[in-house]
């Protein structure tokens, strides 16, 4: 195991196609597929919503109390394809948003090709769904971008992420 640092320019994204609140036996049965190339993921993250609260009588500091937990939402960014996957998931959340919901990962690789590190969310919904910006002067793609609303993200332990590529693999 290499202790360099990952680049950030090898990563696979995986969308379970199912539905994310079957039982966990039927659960295991559905494969994870990579949904695509994407240019960029962005909002791997989360935050601690704290409270500052002054305690009468100590003046040398201000307690800071937790209030509540949130999950940044996840956004892809890719080129305009004809395949209607994306939009189509962003679709089935506006008529029947517990139905759309999915589970799903980013892995970030290696050189090697080998998933180095891994995070998995959890009751996604598509949430927001961007068109391209188009301007006749100049060449460029055309860029649509997906924002993932879930409840919750795990960081996936390296042996999980490695052992996650054959599956991979074999969904394509």
């Amino acid at each position: 195991m290499s202790l360099d640092p990952l680049p950030k320019y090898r990563f696979l994204v995986t969308l379970d196609p199912g539905d994310a609140y079957l039982p966990a036996a039927q659960a295991l049965l559905l494969p994870l597929a990579a949904s695509g190339a994407f240019q960029e993921v962005t909002g791997l993250g989360a935050q601690l919503e704290v409270t500052s609260y002054a305690e009468g009588g100590r003046n040398d500091s201000v307690h800071q109390l937790p209030l509540r937990h949130s999950w940044n939402r996840i956004t892809l960014k890719r080129g305009v394809v004809r395949d209607p996957g994306l939009w189509s998931w962003y679709q089935a959340g506006l008529a029947d948003s517990l139905g759309a919901r999915r589970d799903g990962a980013v892995l970030v690789l290696g050189p090697d090709g080998v998933p180095g590190a891994a995070w998995a969310f959890h009751g996604g919904l598509a949430a927001k769904w961007t068109g391209p910006d188009l301007h006749a002067e100049q060449n460029a793609i055309a860029i649509e971008s997906l924002e993932i609303a879930h409840e919750g993200l795990t960081k996936v332990l390296q042996d999980a992420a490695a052992s996650a590529l054959p599956r991979l693999s074999r969904g394509r």
